[in-house]
């Protein structure tokens, strides 16, 4: 990891461990967390989090910030943003953050994240520049709690997916208006 992009997440994850930010975005995590419960057939669930919840100290580039919560034992498949530089850290549970820079290699870069705090930085956040291919495959134990920072707001957020024939690509957005 370069030394900016660590001292960039060093900070985000200074903000992001605050007693204080943890109290705002406990009843979202909530929130997020009954919605999956509510839909069985899905492998995850989301909210945007207001920028103004962390204050002042965020990146510049940071344009919106997102909980998300995967169903235990989920692999969500492969997807990219093509418009957004995503930073993720995980808040409760673990997963493999697998990623790979291209879509036709069949080699993954496993990235096993967890929420303990004493561990290095590199095991708790990871890096995704923007069409980097990234395959969230979460635990079998536990659903996976992670806080997830792009450089687009929310609702220009970009997902996008190899569609079932492997011929082309879906896009779609996380939120709609």
């Amino acid at each position: 990891m370069e030394a900016e992009e660590r001292a960039r997440l060093e900070k985000i994850d200074t903000i992001v461990r605050s007693a204080e930010l943890r109290a705002k975005i406990n009843p979202v995590v909530d929130r997020v967390h009954v919605a999956l419960l509510q839909k069985p057939e899905a492998l995850m669930t989301w909210e945007p989090i207001p920028l103004d919840v962390f204050g002042q100290g965020l990146p510049q580039e940071i344009r919106s910030g997102w909980i998300f919560v995967l169903r235990a034992g989920a692999d969500t498949g492969a997807e990219r943003h093509p418009n957004s530089h995503q930073r993720m850290m995980t808040l409760h549970g673990r997963g493999d953050m697998k990623v790979r820079a291209d879509a036709a290699s069949s080699t993954w870069e496993s990235n096993v994240s967890v929420s303990d705090p004493r561990t290095p930085l590199e095991r708790r956040w990871i890096s995704i520049p923007p069409n980097v291919w990234h395959r969230p495959v979460v635990a079998r134990d536990a659903d996976w709690v992670v806080i997830s920072f792009h450089t687009v707001p929310a609702e220009e957020l970009i997902e996008e997916k190899l569609d079932e024939s492997g011929a082309g690509m879906k896009q779609k957005k996380y939120v709609t208006a």
